[in-house]
C-alpha cells in the first residue's frame, strides 16, 4: 500500500512559505510565478496553516475585499487535517473527499515535512496501479 512517504520522495519535502502579514495580492502572485494553488503561512519556522486559491475566491473576492489590503493570515486554512508519512495514500484520499480539501500538511512530530495535493494523490495511485498491472502482466507471461 501506497504511503504518504512515497508521494514526498518523489516530490520532495520543500514547500513556498510567507509570513502571516503577506498581503492576499502577493501570495497570489507567488502562486502564478511558481504555478502552484497554495503556500504555507509561517511565522518562522512555525506553521501557521495555508493560504489556497479557494480561500482567495470565497474569502475576498466573494466578501468584497480587496486583495491588496486583506493578508495572508486573514484568509489562510487553519483547521486542516495533519498526516504523517507513514499515513497511506487510500487514508488521504479519505479525507480529503470527506472534508473536501485539496490540499494536507505532512508532519513529522509537530514538524512541517511538506504538502501534499489531491493532484499528488492521484498520481501516486495511478504509478501504484501501473505497476501493480506490470507485475500481473509478468506474472501472466512467466516472467515473475
Amino acid at each position: 500500500m501506497a504511503k504518504v512517504s512515497n508521494i514526498l520522495a518523489r516530490k520532495g519535502h520543500d514547500t513556498i512559505s510567507i509570513a502571516p502579514s503577506t498581503s492576499v495580492y502577493q501570495a497570489l502572485e507567488l502562486m502564478a510565478d511558481k504555478n502552484i494553488g497554495a503556500l504555507v503561512v509561517q511565522n518562522g519556522e512555525n506553521y501557521l496553516g495555508i493560504i489556497t486559491e479557494r480561500d482567495y475566491s470565497r474569502k475576498v473576492i466573494l466578501k468584497g475585499k480587496h486583495s491588496s489590503d486583506t493578508t495572508a493570515e486573514e484568509i489562510m486554512s487553519t483547521d486542516l487535517p495533519r498526516i504523517s508519512p507513514e499515513d497511506s495514500v487510500e487514508h488521504c484520499m479519505e479525507l480529503m473527499s470527506d472534508k473536501n480539501i485539496r490540499y494536507l500538511p505532512v508532519f513529522i512530530n509537530a514538524r512541517l515535512a511538506g504538502i501534499i495535493s489531491i493532484s499528488d494523490v492521484v498520481k501516486e495511485t495511478i504509478l501504484q496501479q501501473k505497476e501493480t498491472i506490470n507485475h500481473l502482466q509478468d506474472y501472466i507471461h512467466g516472467n515473475g
